[in-house]
């Protein structure tokens, strides 16, 4: 739909201005301006759309748009032509009256219009509550689009309604369809129970010592480790993956509904789960004490983690511990207590050790499975070092978790312990997606034609614009980025993070490093991982939460047995791997806004206490402080800075005063007051307190 103020036909824009139409991916901001990637110069910056020129284009629609004749002094501009597909038609919001209809005001920011929803279409739903609508036309962009409602939520401001608003505006479903509830309940019936032969078929580790070590209230437990030492000194360690593979078939129902999920969604309070509880948490998941069928990479080991031989394939194991991360380091630090079973330059003094467990709280713990479970640790410190010493970067940053009341209500955000049990388990997990890359990568190239036929996680070089800008912004903190050639390299960010290990600012040079960097993706095309210092990397460790896992599975099987896989399956990878990216993206967004609105909900209850933070951006309109305890980002503004005039010294990140010369800049602690929180808009406004 072209508006009227722009008379040009596409066609003759075709045959006269060929240059000048430009096709991508729009982005739109909470003021309803588009950008388009400039893809004619790609130097100069994005194609601007002003919102009487959107056309209704919303925000990631791929869309057409012509280019309008440069004006002098003005960035460039446009208006959309075609939408070529749209993104999304289903939105999340309050219900408003007008007249005897509603108008939907949605709840992502970027959609700059409301949406009519006649009284007979919206299925029941009242003004205040919080519904899921869909688009149904959209005619003339100078008016509003007609919707209908597809779900009524519930009232705002109530927990249950805001987190399941959360999910759904992300296109989540917190409901399973009834075909695929089914499908699971039929496997629950028919192949709970594993039969002899399947047993017979696999590798069985049913007598070796294997455990799962998890966040103490997981549900789903899709890794086991399993551990034996062999008879020449070296260790058996076997990574060990629930095999959803196995009763999640393609083309079933299941399959279809976790492939459009994607993702499991973790929320503050809550899983919404990529498969029916009935397999996340109970076929599939590998609960303690029970026989259960895995997918495995199992290795060889010696005392200095080197990697003898390796062996993939299906299994069945019987887990004999499962361990929350606190228990599991409670083994560790309890026998190191008493002495004894550990090495003698590991003995703690006793005064001072018992002091440190007690004040972590880790009390009562069973010192059962010590040598296992310590023996893994030490060989997953060494692995560690390892990937370190060959430029693999550490950005271990701190989390946040709530303690929420019956009500939902957050009434106390606490750090996460990043404990040695955390690593251990990362560092068997990395080695398995590692090791199971590099062999479909390598079996392709013997049995495929050199084909790409795997599902690889990768993450591209960073872009050299945005390293430019992030070494700009470190000198203003007083740092230096030691590059060691024209291509930054994972040892180079990891010299800067080095640096910054135990400064106040850390955690804003961390977050700002890995935004300047580029975004692992999934993808076909194997072309390594920067980050992790990896050649070859996938994601093959949970099938029970990612999709891309359960094809990883699909495609190791295939190698394995040798059989053929032809251009539609590789087609479909392609396919899913893009999806996928993108689902994770909204799935980690999802997880973001979640603690994002309890940390707006818990401030709201302190209005007027003061806390300690540290200045995590700053702008022309303010200043962006961190809460040091809970991590709550908000703003002072700088109308509210009374004691002088004000301005932003874009050079060096800060904010200066005009008349005493006092400047705020990026990393200050400051000392701040809450002023206020909206829940709605999910912002907190600050004050700064001498």
């Amino acid at each position: 739909m072209v508006s009227s103020s722009y008379k040009m036909s596409k066609k003759k824009l075709h045959s006269e201005q060929t240059k000048s139409i430009i096709r991508g991916v729009i982005s739109i901001n909470s003021k309803g301006v588009g950008y388009i990637k400039n893809v004619l110069q790609p130097k100069e910056d994005d194609l601007e759309i002003q919102n009487n020129f959107l056309n209704t284009a919303l925000n990631g629609d791929e869309v057409e748009a012509a280019v309008h004749p440069k004006s002098k002094g003005r960035r460039l501009q446009g208006e959309i032509l075609k939408i070529e597909k749209r993104t999304k038609t289903e939105f999340v919001g309050a219900l408003e009256a007008v007249g005897q209809n509603f108008f939907l005001n949605a709840d992502d920011r970027k959609m700059y219009i409301d949406i009519f929803i006649p009284a007979e279409k919206a299925a029941g739903g009242k003004v205040g509550e919080k519904v899921l609508a869909t688009i149904v036309s959209w005619k003339d962009s100078k008016k509003s689009p007609e919707g209908k409602v597809l779900k009524v939520i519930g009232k705002k401001g109530e927990h249950d309604v805001e987190m399941q608003s959360i999910v759904l505006e992300r296109g989540f479903d917190t409901d399973f369809p009834d075909e695929v509830v089914r499908e699971a309940e039929n496997i629950e019936k028919n192949q709970k129970e594993i039969t002899p032969a399947e047993i017979q078929s696999r590798r069985d580790f049913r007598n070796v010592f294997t455990c799962t070590i998890d966040p103490v209230d997981a549900k789903d437990f899709d890794d086991a480790l399993s551990f034996q030492k062999l008879p020449n000194g070296n260790f058996e360690v076997g990574i060990h993956i629930a095999d959803v593979s196995y009763y999640v078939r393609p083309g079933s129902a299941l399959d279809k509904e976790s492939r459009k999920r994607g993702f499991s969604v973790y929320l503050v309070d809550r899983t919404i789960p990529m498969l029916p509880h009935v397999l996340s948490n109970d076929i599939c998941s590998l609960n303690p004490n029970e026989d259960k069928l895995t997918f495995s990479a199992v290795f060889e080991i010696t005392k200095k983690a080197e990697i003898k031989s390796r062996w993939f394939g299906r299994t069945v194991i019987h887990s004999d511990k499962r361990f929350s991360y606190e228990e599991a380091q409670g083994v560790l630090d309890s026998a190191r207590l008493k002495g004894g079973r550990v090495p003698a330059d590991k003995k703690l003094d006793s005064a001072k050790a018992d002091e440190k467990f007690f004040a972590q709280g880790r009390t009562n713990v069973q010192l059962e499975y010590f040598e296992e479970v310590n023996t893994l640790n030490e060989l997953a410190l060494i692995l560690k070092k390892k990937k370190i010493g060959s430029g693999a970067i550490d950005f271990e940053t701190t989390e946040v978790k709530f303690v929420l009341d019956e009500k939902g209500k957050p009434i106390e955000v606490i750090k996460k312990d990043r404990l040695d049990t955390h690593k251990l388990v990362e560092e068997f997990m990395l080695l398995a997606n590692k090791e199971v890359a590099e062999f479909i990568h390598k079996s392709a190239k013997i049995h495929y034609q050199n084909k790409d036929i795997g599902i690889y996680r990768i993450h591209d070089l960073p872009d050299k614009e945005k390293i430019a800008e992030l070494s700009i912004f470190l000198k203003a903190l007083g740092y230096e980025l030691p590059i060691s050639d024209k291509n930054i390299s994972p040892k180079d960010i990891q010299a800067l993070l080095n640096q910054v290990e135990g400064k106040a600012e850390e955690s804003l040079i961390k977050t700002a490093t890995i935004r300047s960097m580029a975004k692992a993706v999934y993808s076909t095309k194997n072309i390594g991982h920067f980050g992790l210092a990896f050649d070859y990397y996938t994601h093959f460790t949970s099938p029970i939460r990612r999709y891309p896992d359960l094809l990883v599975h699909r495609i190791l099987n295939d190698v394995l047995q040798g059989k053929n896989i032809t251009p539609e399956q590789m087609a479909y990878y392609y396919k899913v791997s893009d999806e996928s990216t993108r689902r994770e993206i909204a799935a980690a967004d999802a997880e973001r806004s979640s603690i994002k609105y309890k940390q707006v909900e818990y401030m709201s209850e302190h209005i007027g206490e003061i806390y300690d933070g540290i200045i995590s951006g700053v702008t022309d309109w303010g200043i962006y402080v961190e809460e040091v305890s809970t991590r709550s980002e908000g703003m002072v503004r700088l109308r509210d800075l009374i004691d002088d005039y004000y301005i932003f010294d874009q050079k060096n990140y800060a904010i200066v005063g005009q008349k005493t010369k006092k400047k705020y800049t990026l990393g200050d602690k400051v000392k701040i007051k809450i002023a206020g929180a909206d829940l709605e808009k999910r912002t907190l406004d600050y004050r700064f307190v001498e």
